[in-house]
């Protein structure tokens, strides 16, 4: 048993600001140069890979059969009812040693394991890192199938939806607007429930990385505050073809080079089990943060306070031709030297910008320096620059940085950003803005095309004035599904005063105290 106290983790925090400027845990990089590695690929590719890809195919069908037998007569209802007892227990070891067989006959011959496994009374939820590649599928395998926590799309994923389906997984429906709340509940259910349920498991990372470090861990399976049994995942080969990530190798490129090797090596370690303690159980942020550290010492790796999000400026930095790597490193620079505190930015955006707001808003980069209070020359800025400079015009839309800083650094609380954007674009604060500025603040919010935004204002201007204010506009969100979440999300963290302090993207002259 372990635990750690909020004052320790505190203590840590500096190594995960420092950590964060340093790593970049989205990006992977498959070099096969020299002449042995081709020698192989291409050996192996003709005398072998056949073999095992006709392996594969007769694995998969197998356990296909085996699933579909031990699930007849069950809906997806009657799973998460209640666990599976009697013969279709049985059935699901065959099935489990069927999906085993797919991975035995892709070279994984062979699993290493390290501690012993706790009970699930003992340690209802199994929280597994790193997550790095869909081979991570093998470790829940070695695990005795436990539940999976899922998202709601894989029940569409042939042959594979009939196996996550036999583990009894907790399904993640991104259409529903409670599916969070759904979510804990559920794990928290069966993680106390009398009854013979498997163990959750969980990726509290929510997201693919190179191993380099340990990002963010999600709270969702923390807020039970039952205890967690920590588990590690190591790849040994000298080739990495495992890491899946944002900016790497594609998937089919990855799953070919494996293939290619004579042995795949995999390492599964049981931590002993992190019973939390009553503030933990009160703060799932602190408990998942704590856990999160264990692990990290014991892979001998730091932590960064990096999230899925981050993915998503990467994603943006790569479209703007920024090197990835400079999208998510200089933007975590400028966000730790320079920041603003969300209680007053609302004040900051209207009253020291409304000039700015009020005409084009359009400034260079030597402007842009000057209201940021940074040398021109300093890389950073040139290349938040670029990112707004869309057309290389050598200008930007000052208006359209503004909302961007906020939705980068806190996609979360989109509605804040929206309410900023409406009040950016309303020229002379008329209460309302037209089309065209609508899809501006459309475009830099929440990255919606001109099209969509044209729809968007047709539908929420239903008396057809030429305008919508907010309240139009919030009115016709709350009702589309794609929308109800942001508000929702916005609506509950006021009710339960929840809201918290984020570091930005630097406001102008707005420099983080020494």
């Amino acid at each position: 048993m372990c635990n750690m106290s909020e004052k320790e983790g505190e203590e840590r925090a500096p190594l995960i600001e420092e950590t964060s400027q340093l790593l970049n845990p989205f990006v992977h990089r498959l070099e096969l140069n020299t002449a042995y590695d081709k020698f192989k690929l291409a050996f192996m590719s003709v005398l072998v890979v056949p073999v095992r890809v006709l392996g594969i195919i007769i694995c998969l069908i197998v356990a296909y059969i085996l699933a579909s037998a031990g699930l007849f007569g069950l809906s997806r209802e009657d799973l998460a009812a209640r666990p599976m007892t009697g013969w279709r227990r049985v059935m699901k070891e065959l099935v489990r040693w069927g999906v085993r067989g797919v991975f035995t006959a892709g070279g994984f011959h062979l699993v290493q394991v390290k501690g012993h496994q706790a009970h699930p009374k003992e340690a209802p939820i199994l929280a597994v890192a790193p997550h790095s590649t869909y081979f991570d599928a093998l470790p829940i395998v070695v695990m005795g199938a436990p539940s999976v926590v899922a998202k709601g799309e894989v029940t569409k994923v042939p042959f594979f939806a009939k196996y996550i389906d036999y583990t009894q997984p907790v399904y993640v429906w991104r259409e529903d607007t409670n599916s969070r709340q759904n979510t804990i509940q559920e794990i928290k259910r069966r993680a106390t429930s009398e009854e013979n349920w498997p163990q959750v498991m969980v990726f509290p990372e929510g997201t693919c990385t190179n191993r380099s470090c340990l990002i963010t861990f999600k709270p969702g399976a923390f807020y039970p505050g039952v205890p967690v049994q920590p588990v590690l995942i190591r790849y040994h080969n000298r080739t990495d073809s495992f890491t899946w990530t944002w900016d790497g190798p594609g998937a089919l490129k990855m799953l070919w080079v494996t293939l290619c090797q004579f042995h795949n090596f995999c390492e599964l370690e049981y931590l002993p089990v992190y019973t939390p303690s009553e503030e933990e159980k009160q703060d799932a942020k602190l408990f998942a943060n704590n856990v999160r550290q264990v692990m990290a010492e014991a892979l001998g790796v730091p932590v960064a306070d990096y999230t899925y999000d981050d993915c998503r400026l990467m994603h943006k930095a790569k479209l703007k031709n920024l090197p990835c790597q400079t999208g998510l490193i200089e933007f975590q620079k400028l966000r730790h030297r320079l920041g603003l505190n969300l209680n007053n930015v609302e004040e900051e955006l209207l009253s020291q910008y409304a000039d700015i707001a009020i005409t084009d808003g359009q400034i260079t980069l030597s402007d842009f320096a000057k209201y940021l209070g940074i040398p021109e020359s300093e890389p950073s800025l040139v290349d938040l620059f670029k990112v707004y400079d869309k057309d290389s015009s050598g200008t930007i839309d000052f208006r359209e940085y503004l909302i961007g800083y906020c939705q980068y650094s806190q996609p979360a609380n989109t509605e804040d950003t929206l309410k900023w954007a409406f009040k950016l674009f309303d020229r002379g604060g008329k209460g309302h803005i037209l089309l065209h500025d609508v899809i501006k603040a459309l475009r830099a919010s929440l990255d919606m095309t001109p099209e969509e935004t044209t729809r968007i204002f047709k539908q929420a201007d239903q008396d057809n004035k030429g305008y919508i204010t907010y309240d139009d506009f919030q009115a016709y969100a709350k009702k589309k599904p794609e929308y109800a979440k942001i508000f929702l999300t916005y609506q509950e963290s006021i009710k339960n005063g929840t809201r918290q302090h984020y570091t930005h993207h630097p406001l102008p002259g707005k420099k983080k105290a020494d």
